[in-house]
């Protein structure tokens, strides 16, 4: 077979080292990849957004398969125009991506069909959100953009001064563009953060490890928020009794849900859930493999993905059994300084051969290859992603690794994982 992956971010670079295990594939292409990705796949320049740019490139490589990674290619209705030129592709058409491309439409999903959430309002108007803010008094509270805004569209102001804020620079400023022309104001939930992501085929659903995310960019959780500093596999406040409440609340629920809603949902569907004190809520969707997700959980994957690909585009996921390792996996990442805010490029990165270092997978995620050397191009830089017996022997992988590699001014968390490491111990 012959693949074609679309993006160019660390979670591209996941998907298509699992792809390369699979012995129905020789070639795969990514467009526009990256620096590390070069390595593992032919890079071409069309950006992951031009739909028939992407569209010409599949006839032009002979694509069997089109992976549409990132969520705005999805949102904009990549697949559909896809699959009207007849490629088989993995991920939801425009009409199911909106589970993600539309705070609002989520939410009132969840609560047209009973799937547990945060209370919420929707407004299209500042002054409203304002006033509802005011009499309400409850901090901190949860302000979310409509839209798709790089990850960054959700505020937690503490105080009604920040949230008044927070509702102008949404709204009236448009820091996120269109995407803030309506907004979610909900209630703010407590307990452990769950990722959880899931395949399904619109009738069948089967969820994937669980993860654990840190956002922030500094150690204690403190900092700015960030797309994910790093992350580990599996997150031990996802027990079996959850699982088993998740199974039967949210996710049977969500996909019966989109299929009444005549958008049945096909590729891979992210949960990020709160395991409050009321039980396990959503608080988002997301219609593609989260990021820095992916890197812990398809290392753990022992079954063949283009098989679990070809079984969703079947409609035949109910009769594959799919097979996860008992490794723990950790991902830690190496960012640019400066990042989240403004940060250099172009800087060399040390310490790997071809890419890679032994011992671990370095996923890419922002790099590019200049005059011959691997140079930095974005604000998470790496991935440095080890398996072990455990946690703690996957952490120390990950953290030795780390030590080898080099760029001026790298940045990484020195606590991923602590969180999890505590809960194991209470």
């Amino acid at each position: 077979m012959r693949i074609l992956v679309i993006g160019g971010g660390g979670r591209e670079h996941a998907l298509i080292r699992k792809i390369k295990q699979s012995p129905k594939v020789d070639y795969i292409a990514c467009t526009p990849g990256n620096g590390g990705i070069s390595y593992d796949a032919e890079c071409f320049d069309v950006g992951a957004c031009d739909i028939d740019g992407v569209v010409a490139l599949a006839k032009q490589i002979s694509a069997d398969l089109v992976v549409v990674a990132p969520d705005d290619p999805l949102v904009l209705g990549m697949v559909d125009a896809l699959n009207k030129e007849g490629f088989a592709t993995f991920g939801p058409n425009a009409a199911a991506a909106i589970i993600e491309g539309s705070k609002v439409f989520s939410k009132n999903l969840m609560l047209k069909y009973g799937i547990p959430t945060a209370e919420y309002k929707v407004f299209d108007n500042p002054q409203d959100a304002i006033d509802y803010i005011t009499e309400k008094n409850e901090f901190p509270t949860v302000i979310k953009a409509d839209g798709l805004a790089l990850g960054k569209g959700v505020l937690i102001p503490e105080t009604l001064d920040d949230a008044v804020a927070g509702v102008k620079e949404i709204m009236e400023d448009k820091v996120f563009g269109d995407s803030g022309n309506n907004i979610v104001v909900e209630e703010f939930l407590t307990g452990p953060e769950v990722s959880v992501l899931a395949f399904t085929d619109g009738n069948c659903v089967k969820p994937m490890v669980s993860s654990m995310d840190h956002k922030r960019a500094l150690d204690g959780d403190k900092g700015l928020n960030t797309g994910g500093m790093g992350t580990v596999s599996p997150n031990p406040y996802y027990t079996d009794e959850v699982a088993k409440e998740c199974m039967e609340k949210i996710f049977i629920p969500t996909i019966e849900a989109m299929n009444k809603e005549g958008r049945t949902f096909k590729g891979c569907l992210y949960f990020g859930l709160m395991i409050t004190p009321k039980g396990a809520k959503v608080i988002e969707y997301n219609c593609r493999f989260g990021d820095p997700e992916t890197q812990v959980v398809l290392p753990r994957l022992k079954t063949d993905i283009v098989e679990i690909f070809e079984a969703i585009n079947n409609g035949t996921l109910a009769d594959l059994d799919i097979e996860w390792s008992d490794e723990a996996c950790t991902c830690v990442i190496m960012a640019s300084g400066g990042y989240p805010k403004s940060y250099p490029k172009g800087i060399e990165i040390t310490g790997l051969t071809d890419g890679q270092l032994d011992g671990v997978t370095v996923y890419h995620a922002g790099t590019a290859i200049k005059d011959g050397k691997l140079v930095t191009s974005g604000g998470r830089v790496l991935g440095v992603t080890a398996l072990g017996e455990d946690l703690p022997a996957a952490l120390a992988k990950s953290y030795d690794a780390v030590k080898a590699i080099n760029f001026d001014g790298a940045h990484y968390r020195k606590d991923i994982g602590k969180r999890a490491l505590e809960a194991n111990c209470n």
